[in-house]
């Protein structure tokens, strides 16, 4: 599997101009290295292999709840139910005040401001919220629709912006449309971060996840993020790898740093940590802080919390000992 899938000219900390049109960038997704699934599942499933002691399993069980983005996207979502999950990611377990806080509440753009005012209400503004933005989980609207709908999150007070790509558009070879989509998301954002979201269980192979992650970094993203969570195939030890592999390299070739946030389906602190290893191994140390990973889940915590009691207390609590979302 190739290891290094940034252009030839990496390492000087510049990119030739490959947005100019349509036509430079197709050639420079299509020029990036064809990716050799066998040799990155194969080596995505020997990192997963890799064991911890008990002092390196403390530490990341904390590092993993403090880049947790709590999330509820439902219909059937409450300003109740959304001031409830604040509580909890402001105090993850209530009877240990040493468990860290989350990185941030993710909501729809409806319930960000209830969500700023639940997170300020409990003394914790270092908590970001995040919202869903751009026709979540489908992307089908017109641009107009979905800049204003970010920029709606963003005044309701939304910290950080997770837009869904056009993948259609993708899918069809209009990169530079979705490029300029991007861009203008990003725009519209003004202080707040954005997080691309591929759907990569729909992207259907991973020279288009690699093509979609250069393409979203290009476009200014500060995270690129695997799913939505609301299809069959979300996030995945091999997806996630190939995406650290593009925001190492990513960084190598500009000298510009991107986070990477896999979500949906990641429920266990060994699967938690699995993506720890991923990211320590494959993008470096540098990555493994809330600042440039993040999981985006709900039913995590709860675990991670579960997990941590045993090592403090030497006693499984089981799931009725901690809050249900």
């Amino acid at each position: 599997m190739p290891t290094d899938a940034a252009p030839r000219d990496a390492g000087r900390g510049t990119l030739p101009d490959v947005t100019s049109s349509d036509a430079a960038l197709r050639r420079f997704l299509h020029g990036l290295p064809g990716v050799d699934a066998v040799g990155l599942e194969a080596r995505a499933a020997a990192l997963g292999t890799r064991s911890i002691k008990t002092s390196a399993k403390a530490y990341a069980l904390d590092l993993a709840i403090s880049m947790i983005d709590l999330t509820t996207l439902e219909g059937a979502d409450t300003p109740g139910k959304v001031r409830s999950l604040c509580a909890k990611g402001a105090s993850p377990d209530p009877g240990d005040r040493t468990a860290p806080r989350v990185a941030a509440i993710c909501v729809y753009p409806d319930m960000a401001a209830t969500a700023k005012r639940a997170l300020a209400d409990a003394g914790a503004d270092e908590v970001k919220v995040a919202s869903v933005a751009t026709a979540f989980p489908a992307g089908r609207a017109a641009l107009s629709v979905k800049l204003a709908d970010t920029r709606e999150a963003v005044a309701a007070g939304a910290d950080e912006i997770d837009m869904v790509i056009d993948r259609g558009a993708f899918l069809s070879g209009r990169y530079l449309q979705v490029f300029e989509e991007i861009r203008e998301v990003k725009q519209s954002c003004g202080d707040a971060h954005l997080k691309v979201i591929f759907e990569n269980g729909e992207l259907a192979t991973y020279d288009n996840i690699r093509r979609a992650s250069w393409l979203a970094m290009l476009a200014g993203a500060d995270f690129i993020k695997t799913s939505t969570g609301k299809v069959a195939v979300n996030a995945t030890p091999p997806n996630t790898l190939l995406m650290l592999e593009a925001v190492r390299d990513f960084r190598t070739s500009t000298g510009r740093q991107v986070g990477v946030k896999p979500a949906g389906g990641i429920r266990t602190a060994k699967d938690a940590i699995k993506y720890l290893v991923l990211v320590n191994e494959t993008a470096g140390g540098d990555w493994l802080s809330p600042d440039w990973f993040r999981f985006g889940a709900s039913s995590l915590l709860n675990d991670l919390l579960m997990q941590r009691q045993k090592l403090t207390t030497g006693r499984y609590s089981g799931p009725d000992y901690v809050t249900v979302d």
